[in-house]
């Protein structure tokens, strides 16, 4: 039996303020094509669908057409929930889309939800155990259990329950932080949960011939190589991009106790990212001599601070590449012995508002602030001016500061 293992779609996701909804379309498109061409027996969502409890309706109705476009290809789905997802929106019409061959599990129960293909290879029937994202206290309320106090714990007591035929084939598919002997793998820039945090072993899936995870962001093994992480299908941090292959895992199982054939398969993105950094002078050649476009690009520059001057340059010149720009950042700093207590100085010295001033033009590429803009900054300023230096400023000056934006043309 193959079936495709994908995970951590985050569909609706932005990145530095960008809609990734165009690039979703375009690999949603690929993976179709290539559903469409290879015919596998079954397409498994280990999570994280959405980026979002409340997603879009954009993101919404491209996971619409998703499962719709398999389901016309009479491609089984089985998905679960991940942290992101709300598991009841997800779930909502599981029992009718099941009829369509989608079954979709929004939350862990007594007997989990489970899908058997009763003989698809000639070797016997695969059972398919599906474990949406669950922590600690939603399995002491299962079971009326108060003893149950990690993740680890959690997942052993729920799976010690099901009733599993050992002597067949059985897959589990799972949204949770699974580690070897407490090592995790170096985490993506866009995971939202803290290292360390839900930590549940490997040998907790022992006798399944397959594990398909979700959660983490990068595709490898845990433990065995039969526990495994496919990644997400896109690279949402730049951090991400150490994380060479992005895509979907193939397994392919054979006869009871034999090791399943897993490859892992690449499809290119829409916008490849990018990143450089180094010395103003050194990138700017690196970056003139690389010509290539329709990119997500970020660079970090490490001798000179940012400047408008500096900005825009960069941003015109990805601008007509069809690249998009979308970190800019410096490393440099100058606070050193007397240079360092002079510029302390200057900025000591220099109104709230100014400062917000450049930080402001800095940030969009050389556009100084409106006069609306800087007025609001100026009453920001006046507030700070009057407010004890040690004291944030609390939720009343916030609402002063909505209101004055307001009153001067702003939206909330």
């Amino acid at each position: 039996m193959k079936f495709y293992h994908l995970a951590d779609l985050h569909f609706g996701k932005s990145i530095y303020g960008l809609s990734m909804l165009e690039d979703q379309r375009y690999w949603s498109a690929q993976f179709l094509n290539l559903c469409e061409k290879e015919k596998p027996d079954a397409v498994v969502i280990a999570g994280d669908v959405y980026d979002r409890s409340a997603p879009g309706i954009e993101a919404v109705s491209l996971l619409d057409g998703f499962l719709t476009r398999l389901s016309q290809l009479e491609i089984p789905v089985l998905l679960i929930a991940g942290n992101h997802d709300s598991g009841e929106r997800l779930s909502f019409g599981s029992s009718i889309f099941a009829k369509e061959n989608i079954h979709i599990s929004g939350r862990a129960k007594r007997e989990l939800d489970h899908v058997t293909f009763e003989n698809p290879d000639g070797y016997g029937p695969v059972t398919f155990w599906m474990l949406p994202y669950t922590y600690p206290e939603q399995v002491c309320e299962i079971f009326e259990e108060r003893d149950i106090r990690t993740y680890d714990q959690a997942l052993r007591r729920l799976l010690e329950a099901q009733d599993v035929d050992w002597k067949t084939r059985n897959v589990i598919i799972a949204h949770q932080n699974v580690t070897a002997d407490g090592m995790e793998v170096e985490r993506g820039g866009s995971e939202s949960m803290v290292g360390g945090v839900g930590q549940v072993d490997y040998s907790v899936f022992d006798g399944f011939e397959y594990a398909a995870l979700g959660h983490i962001h990068s595709a490898y093994p845990v433990g065995r190589t039969e526990v495994r992480y496919a990644g997400t299908p896109l690279a949402y941090h730049f951090s991400e991009i150490r994380q060479k292959n992005k895509g979907l895992v193939q397994v392919e199982l054979g006869a009871k106790g034999e090791k399943p054939k897993i490859s892992f398969l690449s499809i290119a993105p829409l916008h490849a990212m990018r990143y450089f950094s180094g010395p103003k002078e050194k990138l700017y050649e690196e970056i003139q001599k690389d010509t290539a476009g329709e990119e997500y690009v970020g660079v970090t520059i490490t001798d000179e601070r940012i400047t408008p001057e500096i900005s825009s340059y960069l941003r015109r010149l990805f601008q007509n590449r069809g690249s998009v720009l979308l970190e800019l950042i410096s490393t440099y700093t100058s606070f050193s012995g007397h240079a360092a207590s002079a510029e302390k100085e200057a900025v000591e010295t220099r109104a709230v508002e100014d400062l917000f001033s450049d930080l402001y033009t800095e940030q969009s590429g050389g556009m100084p602030p409106r006069d609306m803009e800087y007025d609001v900054m100026k009453y920001v300023g006046e507030l700070v001016r009057h407010t004890d230096c040690h004291e944030p400023l609390d939720t009343e000056d916030v609402r002063k500061i909505i209101a004055y934006a307001k009153q001067c043309g702003g939206k909330e």
